[in-house]
Formats: structure tokens, C-alpha cells, sequence
């Protein structure tokens, strides 16, 4: 099973790529809670040269809502990480897959929700 949910968005420019993603995160109930500038904090905690690379925590306050009513623990696991990052071929989107990453919670009513939040994830990331 992969852990993520991916496209490459070929000859893209990654600035209009962090526009569209959030654009279609939005559109599946998803807000930006964190941001992470990878390149830039590796520039200047390892004065370390890398290609951009973008992580966006991306909450559906109505799933994660149910999610944390379900098993309380589960904010371990939360925002749904969103990353982007140049390749050779353009920018690539990743959303974490939540029905991976929560396999291991033996919990039949989470199982359910983190399959709608999949769908929701990889309904975004088709529409970048």
C-alpha cells in the first residue's frame, strides 16, 4: 500500500502550483494550518542548497472533528500533511494517504472516516 497520493504536474511553475493546491484543498473543505518552507529552513539550520520543497498541514475541521471523537489520541496523526516540491519534470503533490497511516488503529468507525478523507485528498490532488 502506498502512503501517499501523487502527481506531477509536468513544466509547472511551483509558486502556481502552491496557488492551484491550496485552491483545491479549499474546494474539499481542507484550510492551511501550518506551512513549512523545507528549502529555506535547510538553507538556514545546514546552510544546505535543495530544490523547493513546500509542507502544507491541511485540516477538514468536520473530519478531523470526528476523527478526534472517535480516538482522542488521533491528533498525533493530524493535520494531513500536503507536500510539493520541485522534480525534474515540474512540481510534485503528495497528500498523505490517511487510510496508511492509520491502519495500525484497530477502529472500524476511524477506518471509515480516513477512507472519506482519502477520497477527499485525492479529489484535491487530481484537480491541482
Amino acid at each position: 500500500m502506498s502512503y501517499t497520493i501523487s502527481r506531477i504536474i509536468e513544466n509547472a511553475d511551483f509558486e502556481a502550483v502552491d496557488g492551484r493546491t491550496r485552491a483545491a484543498l479549499s474546494e474539499q473543505g481542507f484550510g492551511i494550518l501550518t506551512e513549512i518552507d523545507v528549502q529555506a529552513t535547510m538553507k538556514k539550520k545546514l546552510d544546505a542548497d535543495m530544490a523547493p520543497y513546500r509542507i502544507l498541514g491541511a485540516c477538514n475541521p468536520q473530519m478531523a472533528h470526528k476523527a478526534i471523537g472517535l480516538e482522542p489520541r488521533i491528533g498525533t496523526m493530524l493535520p494531513c500533511n500536503v507536500i510539493l516540491r520541485q522534480v525534474d519534470e515540474g512540481v510534485e503533490v503528495s497528500a498523505v494517504d490517511p487510510e496508511a497511516s492509520m491502519s495500525a488503529i484497530d477502529n472500524a468507525e476511524l477506518k471509515q472516516v480516513a477512507g472519506a478523507v482519502r477520497d477527499m485528498l485525492a479529489k484535491a490532488v487530481a484537480a491541482v
